[in-house]
């Protein structure tokens, strides 16, 4: 019996659509979509984990290239050892790759690497650029997260243990690192 054909598809941001990665990938008459918005950073990614209980021995994953799979090396090899384990094979669209063949397997992994080599050359050429704009006085730097409209109530019940910071987080609409930034802010005020 041959296996599923399953596709995953991340973009980083709620503001991009998945329409091209689906239309990339329409073509390999893929069986299950797997699809969400979250960046690559963020390692609570539920569909691809959702993704990866479900595979089985035989199926193939398609995605369009490497980046939107995995945030870094270490990660794609990670994935890559799980889907191995499970006799799952991964085909990446862009790259050509495919890893039920041993040249496959080298590509992939010269492709993370190099991949992971572009991505630390674009955040040295950002801090570069984030340097000279502070020298010039143009840099503003992220926008000052405002607290939401409910943070005096929510944040009491926290303080008092009546509810999670979890809980907090939900009722507030914030992630994690925005809450407790503004709780060491609103804190560091009083």
């Amino acid at each position: 019996m041959a296996g599923k054909k399953i596709a995953y598809i991340r973009v980083s941001t709620v503001e991009q659509n998945t329409e091209q990665q689906r239309a990339l990938l329409e073509k390999y008459g893929i069986d299950r979509w797997y699809e969400e918005k979250v960046s690559a950073k963020d390692t609570n990614r539920p569909k691809l984990q959702d993704m990866l209980d479900f595979v089985r021995e035989d199926d193939t994953i398609y995605i369009r290239d490497f980046s939107r799979l995995a945030r870094s090396t270490k990660d794609l090899l990670d994935i890559m050892d799980k889907l191995d384990e499970k006799g799952v094979k991964l085909v990446s669209d862009k790259e050509n790759i495919d890893t039920s063949t041993a040249n496959g397997k080298l590509m992939l992994k010269m492709i993370a690497a190099i991949n992971e080599f572009e991505r630390e050359n674009l955040l040295e050429r950002q801090k570069e650029g984030i340097a000279i704009a502070k020298e010039k006085g143009v840099y503003k730097g992220r926008k000052k997260v405002e607290y939401p409209s409910n943070w005096e109530e929510v944040y009491g019940k926290w303080k008092q243990r009546e509810i999670t910071a979890s809980e907090a987080m939900e009722q507030m609409n914030l992630k994690r690192t925005t809450f407790y930034k503004l709780r060491n802010e609103y804190e560091e005020g009083e």
